[in-house]
Formats: C-alpha cells, structure tokens, sequence
C-alpha cells in the first residue's frame, strides 16, 4: 500500500516539476520580448516584471519535491560514505524525520499565509496588480509534498544517502 501512495506522489512530484519545466521557457520569451520591445522604442507589457517574478517562485516551489525525490539537493557525499552503516543509518533517519517535519510545518505556515491573503483580498501592487494570494499558492503543496518525500525515505522505501561512487565525475 505504501508503495503504491509512493508511486502516486511520484507522478505528482513529476507532473509539478514538468510544469516548473515549462516555466522557462515563458520566463525567457517573456523578458526576450521585453527587452526587444524596449530596445526598438516601444513600451513593453507593464505585467512582464511580476509575471517572471512570481514564475521564479513558482519555478523554485513546484521543483522542490521533485529534487527530494532524485535526491538533487546538497549532500556531502564524502562524509556520508566513510561514514559505517551502524552509524548511517540512524542519522539518515533522524536527518528524513527533522526534514519532513519543518517541510510539514512551512506547508502549515505558509498555508496560514495563503488563508490570510485569500481572506483580506489583498493585491500586490507592482506593474500590474495581482492577488496576494497567488504568492503563496505553490507553498502549501510543495512544502506538503516535499514533507511526503522525506517521510517516504523514512519509512524505508529509499535512501537518500545510498550513493554509487563510479557516478561522480572527477571533472575538476
């Protein structure tokens, strides 16, 4: 059952990243336009500026549980693997635990912030005025799955610490 519900948060976790995939694209059309425009003497879109903003958020939130899940973030894989498997294990698992959950707890707080936005109908005032909300849409659910990631490692399905040395590369 559990290999199941982690299979299906893997194709969440993807489907999200795909969409922070197609991000780019926008973001670069979008600031090329802009520039292009300002260069020839035309006046650009006023929206470009919030708009790529407010993508790299999105950007950096919908990538985040699809890093856990590849393992993309920061290790020191050095110290990991001289470490024994006696003292590894126990510290992987503390290290998954305490991860899940403040990745749980900024999904609370960030939802609060959501909650509170939505509520007000505050706008953020910029080139063109946008819903507060829409800052911290992404937050709950990346943070929420992110936490899912790390616990998925605690309960033993992966290691996140489990490294083949011929994959690094010595191009330095």
């Amino acid at each position: 059952m559990l290999q199941a519900f982690d299979q299906k948060l893997g194709t969440v976790v993807t489907a999200l990243s795909w969409f922070a995939c197609a991000l780019i694209p926008c973001m670069f059309t979008g600031i090329t336009l802009d520039v292009t425009m300002r260069t020839v003497g035309y006046t650009p879109p006023l929206f470009t500026s919030s708009v790529v903003e407010y993508a790299l958020l999105y950007l950096a939130m919908c990538s985040a549980p699809w890093l856990v899940r590849e393992r993309g973030h920061v290790a020191i894989e050095a110290l990991v693997s001289m470490m024994s498997d006696v003292i590894r294990r126990p510290l992987a698992k503390l290290v998954y635990l305490i991860c899940g959950c403040v990745s749980i707890l900024f999904a609370w707080f960030s939802l609060e912030l959501f909650w509170e936005a939505w509520v007000t109908g505050e706008e953020d005032v910029r080139g063109v005025d946008m819903p507060y909300w829409l800052m911290y849409l992404p937050m709950p659910f990346a943070f929420l799955l992110a936490g899912l990631e790390f616990f998925m490692y605690l309960a033993g399905l992966r290691s996140y610490y489990t490294y083949d040395l011929g994959e690094v590369k010595d191009g330095v």
